[in-house]
């Protein structure tokens, strides 16, 4: 009997007092009547919630097949899956008699009783994804079934097999079992998904985003289920994007699914635990080692076979990772973790992507701790692979011989050089990929308009960046020819092609350039490229926005406070005050040149409110901006133009300068100033001393830490990221560089072991 039977007739007067009812609120004393909902809105709630997307319909569609003992499963999608999916495999097939319930809800072949849930192996167990799928499309079954001719049915047995197609709509056939021809297993065929779900669909614009998410999917299935071949490929392609073979290994199913690249940074793992106390469970996987490297997080993670996502698991291998690895490396980690199905609670999911593990945290941090020891064992040493390219396949080898008396003429116009060991680079700053071409013969070009073109764009930015109306103004233009008139050759050179290794100090960094190692100072470095863009930029900068004005004043007394050891002397207050109120004074008299030509702002109350931007991406340590006020105020030539502009130059080049922070580096010795300090104190004020005292104390030196690993941390990151990467497009180092210890040569292994061992 249908839902429909069970409500009483409605007439139009019914219907429009229930319109009514529904418009006006209800008051408290007459609360919203309670009645059952159709059938059909109750399906359609439940398929919206069970097929979320194309990919949730093909996964349940797959998994499906994989409990129906299938070595091949293929799949085709058109438009992202909405407008067709298709999955297909050699399975055993559907009865002929199961056909008319295959899509009525909650029938199912995998449990009988609630209890079989304990001890389930299948995917499948709920019987609701066919169902919601014949809700929100339409839905073709194609299936082998065995049986033999009799009369006019069949009876079953194994001499023939007979296939049958049948349509379903709203969880029902649409006609009877039709007899066709089709190969040996089950095709199911999901049509126009989500047609009667507007809404829905509108949010599925991005065919190629649904399509990506299907391709995952597929390859995950592929490296875990290697006895099972897959495919995937879009409707009237010739070439499947995913194409997976039978195999023995799952390094070779990752090859060919992944590609070579990942399967040759990858490292087995296994977990083997017994402990009867704790957890039964087995893991073992394979995960990326130190040379992988990737912008996010890959995690393949099957639980009993199943497929499913573990947050906890993730973020934990991924803490390891980037406490072990350099550059928090984001890794590729496939793991199969094996349990007694009675630990695992697989109905916790609408879509069966999660499941609940006894024990789940002992899991957790015993798979974390096998990573982190796999990692540390690994990381000792790296490995490079050494590619060799031959720029001519076709010549034979004796005519390579030959070409060595007599060369002739490459089809490139070129002959490759052979590069010596002693110049071969392990890393060049021209790659940003770190690949080793250096060890590679040197490739002909053969197309140099290419080369002219990238040239034209890169003056193109350099023009944008560094624009030419600055030479209005002699003085500047002067300056300006003055720094490219003292441009060192050669640490120009070194500067435009160093690649940036790392931090060896609060200072100093290390650079590789071609075979040679250097100590350069940082600080004098970006002071020096400061001071060039403020000319080069000069009168045409964007603006930092201060959240309050600062009063030039309170700014100054400050900086004079901090130069002033002698804190107590009145004295020494009262020519701070004078001092502070002189500067305030001339610098608001000289408010209307700093804004013009250095977007520096000082209203007329004497405060600062804005500042130049001096390098995109960059913003300087603001607790030196007391020190950057009392320069302005103190060591600039107002009187000479050229003077002037070269002494404010400097003094934002100073300001801006990537000096070390003014809280201590949060390791090393400099963590000893984090630790709380116990002074002594008289016996008597012992007791005083309270638990809040402590714990305020220890409050107090965590804020301290935080900030100082925060400011060093971005000190660190703005030096990689936006010092070194402007350094080669825009300074020109002057030959008193050379001489006054900004590059220092690291001369010998055993220096640079000293400087490791300082790191």
């Amino acid at each position: 009997m249908e839902a429909g039977e069970h409500s009483p007739p409605t007439s139009p007067e019914t219907d429009l007092m229930e319109i009514k009812t529904e418009k006006t609120p209800y008051s408290p004393s007459e609360p919203p009547k309670i009645h059952r909902l159709d059938e059909s809105v109750v399906n359609r709630i439940a398929a919206g919630e069970v097929i979320q997307r194309p990919v949730s319909a093909i996964k349940e569609l797959v998994e499906n097949s994989l409990d129906a003992h299938s070595t091949s499963i293929n799949v085709v999608v058109k438009d992202g899956g909405l407008k067709l999916i298709q999955v297909s495999d050699d399975g055993h097939g559907i009865r002929l008699e199961d056909l008319p319930i295959l899509c009525e809800r909650h029938t199912t072949s995998k449990l009988t009783n609630y209890e079989d849930l304990q001890s389930i192996k299948s995917m499948g167990f709920r019987g609701e994804a066919l169902a919601s799928m014949t809700y929100v499309g339409h839905v073709t079954v194609t299936t082998i079934t065995p049986g033999k001719l009799h009369g006019s049915g069949f009876c079953y047995c194994s001499c023939f097999f007979f296939f049958f197609r049948v349509s379903y709509r709203d969880g029902v056939m649409e006609d009877e079992p039709k007899p066709c021809a089709a190969v040996k297993g089950t095709q199911i065929m999901v049509e126009n998904l989500f047609y009667n779900m507007i809404a829905r669909r509108k949010t599925f614009q991005n065919s190629a985003d649904d399509y990506s998410k299907i391709v995952d999917l597929l390859s995950r299935f592929a490296i875990h289920h290697i006895n099972v071949s897959f495919s995937c490929r879009k409707h009237g392609a010739s070439r499947a994007d995913v194409h997976s073979v039978t195999t023995s290994s799952r390094l070779d199913s990752i090859r060919s699914v992944y590609g070579v690249s990942v399967a040759l940074n990858l490292m087995k793992i296994e977990v083997p635990d017994s402990d009867p106390s704790s957890s039964v469970f087995k893991m073992d996987g394979l995960i990326s080692n130190s040379n992988y490297v990737a912008k996010k997080t890959t995690m393949v993670l099957f639980i009993n076979d199943r497929l499913v996502e573990c947050t906890a698991l993730k973020r934990a291998i991924e803490i390891v990772y980037a406490a072990t690895l350099p550059k928090a490396s984001k890794p590729f980690i496939y793991m199969s973790i094996v349990l007694p199905p009675e630990h695992v609670d697989v109905n916790v999911h609408p879509t069966k992507r999660e499941v609940s593990l006894l024990n789940q945290e002992f899991i957790i941090n015993t798979i974390q701790s096998a990573v982190e020891s796999k990692l540390r064992n690994s990381n000792e040493a790296r490995t490079f692979q050494e590619q060799t390219l031959d720029s001519s396949p076709s010549v034979p080898l004796s005519a390579k011989k030959d070409s060595n008396v007599n060369p002739s003429p490459s089809p490139y116009g070129s002959k490759s050089q052979k590069v010596p060991v002693n110049k071969m680079v392990r890393t060049d700053a021209s790659d940003p990929a770190g690949r080793l071409h250096a060890y590679l013969p040197a490739r002909p070009v053969d197309n140099l308009e290419g080369n002219s073109s990238l040239a034209a764009v890169r003056s193109s930015v350099r023009q944008r960046r560094n624009p030419k109306e600055s030479a209005d103004i002699s003085s500047v233009q002067e300056l300006v020819n003055d720094i490219d008139g003292n441009c060192h050759s050669g640490l120009l050179d070194i500067v435009r092609n160093c690649t940036y290794i790392g931090m060896a100090d609060d200072v100093f960094a290390l650079l590789q350039y071609k075979t040679q190692l250097y100590l350069a100072n940082v600080v004098n470095l970006s002071k020096e490229l400061m001071y060039q863009q403020v000319l080069r930029r000069f009168a045409h900068f964007n603006v930092i926005q201060l959240s309050d004005p600062a009063s030039l004043r309170l700014l100054i007394m400050l900086a004079l406070k901090e130069e002033d050891l002698d804190l107590e002397s009145n004295e020494n207050e009262d020519l701070r005050e004078k001092i502070a109120e002189m500067n305030t004074e001339l610098l608001k008299d000289k408010a209307e040149l700093l804004e013009e030509y250095f977007c520096i702002y000082i209203d007329s109350h004497g405060n600062l409110s804005r500042l130049p931007v001096i390098l995109d991406q960059y913003t300087p340590d603001m607790d030196r901006i007391p020190e950057f006020v009392l320069s302005l105020g103190n060591d600039v030539d107002w009187e000479d133009e050229k003077n002037c502009f070269q002494t404010i130059a400097a003094a934002v080049g100073n300001f801006y300068a990537m000096h070390p922070p003014l809280l201590p580096s949060p390791s090393g010795d400099g963590l000893q100033f984090y630790r709380r300090r116990k002074p002594e104190k008289n016996p008597d004020d012992k007791e005083k001393a309270t638990d809040i005292d402590v714990e305020m104390e220890d409050e107090l030196e965590h804020e301290l830490l935080s900030e100082a690993e925060t400011a060093w941390a971005q000190r660190e990151w703005s030096i990689q990221h936006v010092l070194f990467p402007s350094m080669r497009l825009f300074l020109k180092p002057p030959t008193s560089m050379a001489t006054n210890g900004t590059f220092v040569q690291v001369a010998s292994l055993e220096k640079l072991y000293k400087i490791f061992e300082r790191c």
